[in-house]
């Protein structure tokens, strides 16, 4: 093995026991989002790299921005580390807000608590996890003491679960930074290169409320609903006959997850609203599958005479696309995470969404590892009792270590 690979695996087991610490500091900080009060955790965040010697920047987003988007507060942090400037700038991204903890746990969400060799939180496998990895991947190769070039950025964000146009997106958009590569948090054993897109949309349905004694002298806002429901659900039928060419990736889908309406049992209902989610595969265009969307409500709608439909786009958030930049930092996490693992480390794509997208659709080129777990059902990420195998934290974390040094050794 490479001198400088084995330096690196020394470092990292040697201060092992300090990164598990720094992993439990974070996930004791609640993020959950909403309500999205983030600030707190990425001034916590910051008090923690700088006493291991870094100068964090926090930026924090307009107040006026947060609240129109629904949330609190969210504070953006960068680390810069730079050594000769004649090679690339490497970013690692991960993102500190999460969904919250919900019910069934019978570990402390933030306790931190290490049971069998496993740290156990919400955010402890995603994506907390790639703070760790990635602040100790960076400190390793820091210890070398060897000419490098370039330089790596830590951008710890906090808008992954609204859709990133606080987090990623508002850092790229302020010219915050460039980089010329990204990896970002991990959720399997696998090189991530690409995902699918995301349509969000709430469609709400007027009718006239009456009394359910004389449901005729009303227009139930309900019924029409389910016309429209029957429609929507009727095209997963067709989305199952269009295949994705990437791995990882199957059909597109759509999900309605939440309907509100209705005053009381004995009011014919004046008002339904229905949220949905459609997953758009690589090869669909966005603007396409929104119009045919709104084509399906529509023509639905006109079938269950006297209701009317509003329509408004939550969130889109595209597809990422294998940009051909991202080869070497590819090709370095598959050659040591074979090493590190002793299996063999595919690419494929995945049926979530990410901030990665938006670095993509800057032109960086990117891909996405880290601590994860070998699936995300293993690691109960968004359910209870989520957790971090820590064998995995150590070994990820030289992956990106060793990767790090591979992409800008002089």
């Amino acid at each position: 093995m490479n001198a400088r690979y084995e330096q690196l695996d020394r470092w990292i087991d040697a201060h092992f026991d300090e990164q598990v610490r720094y992993l439990q500091a974070l996930v004791q900080v609640p993020t959950d989002t909403p309500p999205g009060n983030n600030a707190p955790h990425a001034e916590r965040t910051a008090e923690l790299l700088a006493a291991m010697g870094y100068t964090p920047e926090l930026h924090s987003v307009p107040q006026a921005e947060v609240k129109a988007y629904g949330l609190e507060s969210i504070t953006n942090l960068i680390v810069r580390r730079s050594f000769a400037p004649d090679g690339p700038v490497i970013a690692l991204n991960a993102h500190g807000d999460v969904v919250p903890p919900g019910e069934g746990w019978t570990h402390g969400p933030y306790s931190g608590e290490l049971v069998d060799g496993k740290l156990y939180g919400r955010a402890a496998a995603v994506s907390k996890s790639d703070f760790a990895s990635y602040t100790f991947a960076l400190r390793a190769l820091e210890s070398l003491n060897a000419p490098l070039r370039g330089g790596v950025e830590l951008h710890f964000t906090y808008d992954e679960e609204f859709g990133g146009e606080l987090g990623p997106g508002w850092l790229l958009k302020q010219g915050l930074t460039k980089p010329d590569l990204l990896l970002a948090a991990g959720f399997s054993y696998q090189v991530v290169t690409a995902h699918n897109g995301c349509l969000q949309m709430e469609v709400t349905v007027h009718g006239k409320m009456a009394h359910a004694a004389i449901p005729d002298t009303g227009v139930d806002a309900l019924q029409g609903a389910v016309a429209i429901l029957n429609a929507l659900y009727a095209q997963n039928l067709e989305y199952k006959k269009v295949t994705s060419r990437v791995e990882g990736i199957t059909h597109p889908y759509l999900n309605v997850g939440r309907i509100e309406g209705g005053t009381n049992t004995n009011v014919v209902p004046g008002k339904v609203v229905l949220k949905l989610d459609r997953r758009m595969i690589p090869e669909e265009d966005p603007v396409a599958v929104e119009a045919s969307i709104r084509e399906v409500i529509a023509q639905a709608a006109a079938s269950y005479p006297g209701i009317t439909v509003e329509i408004k786009r939550l969130l889109l958030a595209r597809a990422l696309q294998p940009l051909p930049g991202n080869k070497p930092l590819v090709e370095a996490l598959q050659k040591h995470g074979a090493a590190v693992f002793g299996e063999a480390i595919p690419t494929s794509g995945t049926p979530l969404y990410t901030d990665v997208r938006l670095y993509g659709e800057q032109g960086i080129p990117a891909a996405i590892y880290g601590a994860g777990p070998r699936t995300v059902l293993e690691s109960h990420a968004k359910r209870a009792d989520e957790h971090l195998v820590l064998e995995d934290l150590r070994r990820a974390t030289k992956v990106v270590a060793r990767s790090l040094y591979d992409l800008l050794q002089a």
